[in-house]
Formats: C-alpha cells, sequence, structure tokens
C-alpha cells in the first residue's frame, strides 16, 4: 500500500513529467531505468511499485532541478 507521501513524490514527478511534455516511457529511459516501463508502473493504481530517493536523484538530474522539489514542505 503506497502512503499519502508516496502518492505526493508520484504527483510531483508526474506534474514536472506531463510539463516537459515526456511520456512515462520516455522519462523511464532518461531516468537510466532497466524497465522503460517504470514510471508506467508507479503511476498506475494497479501497482504498488513508488519511487525511492535514488529515483528522485535520477529525475532531478533529467529535469535539471533538486531532488527535493518532489518532496513536499512539511511532514504528511
Amino acid at each position: 500500500m503506497r502512503s499519502a507521501i508516496d502518492l505526493y513524490v508520484i504527483e510531483k514527478v508526474k506534474e514536472k513529467r506531463e510539463a516537459a511534455e515526456l511520456s512515462q516511457e520516455e522519462l523511464s529511459i532518461r531516468a537510466g531505468f532497466k524497465s522503460n516501463g517504470f514510471v508506467g508502473q508507479v503511476e498506475s493504481p494497479n501497482y504498488t511499485k513508488r519511487y525511492n530517493i535514488q529515483h528522485l536523484n535520477k529525475f532531478a538530474a533529467v529535469f535539471n532541478c533538486s531532488p527535493r522539489d518532489f518532496l513536499p514542505e512539511t511532514a504528511l
């Protein structure tokens, strides 16, 4: 089961991905994931996959931002 912070992070990554006009597959490839469908699985409610801090660091490199940009300002 995904927690409130998992869902928050997933939504923040999705927002940045859509703003950059990247597909789920394109982001998976640019972030260097072994599975081109990883981002799609995380964004899908049918899977329990979630991002970890290493994933956020890879996304920060793709989007040229800080990994903190994917986290809430206060505890959820």
